[in-house]
């Protein structure tokens, strides 16, 4: 199942990631919290949001680390 909108700091176990803003793919290794995308600074970003490809996204008890 994919999901859209996952934000920047959301914890998440290894899978691949796409940007919302730009389409950088990102690949995570063990379970983290999702970065910034590296791209960042080079390209306008107002989403601030990741595309679960595959892996595991938010967990229920923490799913807007930021408090949106």
């Amino acid at each position: 199942m994919i999901k859209t909108g996952v934000p920047y700091g959301s914890d998440v176990s290894a899978g691949k990631y796409r940007c919302d803003d730009c389409g950088y793919i990102y690949t995570n290794q063990s379970k983290t919290s999702l970065p910034p995308c590296p791209r960042i600074n080079q390209i306008p970003h107002y989403r601030h949001s990741w595309t679960i490809l595959n892996g595991q996204g938010d967990a229920k008890i923490d799913p807007y680390p930021y408090g949106r």
